[in-house]
């Protein structure tokens, strides 16, 4: 039978679902990862959501920038999770992959300082006006 309703998180006070659509794009959109590398920093990834009480829902990347659909709770905010996802994956790639991402070829950080974020799941944006338009405000 298949599931209707989302799995909500649900804590003492809340109950959320919220995902995030981050991208990270290497310093100087230097063309360095490759499919392994890629696959190891998904891993890398996966831990460090887990210990976050994250789930990294989807990731996939290209050779100068990576995709990720987070599904995060609502007391961690998301700059934290992006400075411990870009920080770990970092040093992984940066320690597993010395050849081909050393500081010297990087010009100094792997990731640029910037991300893209943007909320994503739910219902689109129109049919969330709708709904709220249709309230039964009192008079």
């Amino acid at each position: 039978m298949a599931k209707t309703q989302p799995d909500y998180r649900r804590s003492g006070h809340s109950v959320s679902l919220l995902y995030a659509h981050l991208v990270f794009v290497t310093k100087y959109r230097r063309r360095v990862s490759n499919n392994a590398m890629l696959t190891d920093c998904e891993t890398t990834l996966r831990t460090v959501c887990d210990r976050l009480g994250a789930e990294l829902v989807e990731f996939n990347g290209e050779t100068d920038h990576m995709h990720l659909l987070v599904r995060y709770p609502p007391a961690l905010p998301i700059s934290e999770l992006v400075r411990r996802l870009k920080g770990a994956s970092a040093r992984t790639m940066r320690a597993d992959y010395t050849g081909r991402c050393n500081r010297a070829r990087m010009h100094g950080p792997f990731w640029t300082p910037s991300y893209f974020a943007v909320s994503a799941g739910g219902a689109p944006l129109s049919i969330i006006k709708q709904y709220i338009e249709n309230q039964a405000r009192p008079l």
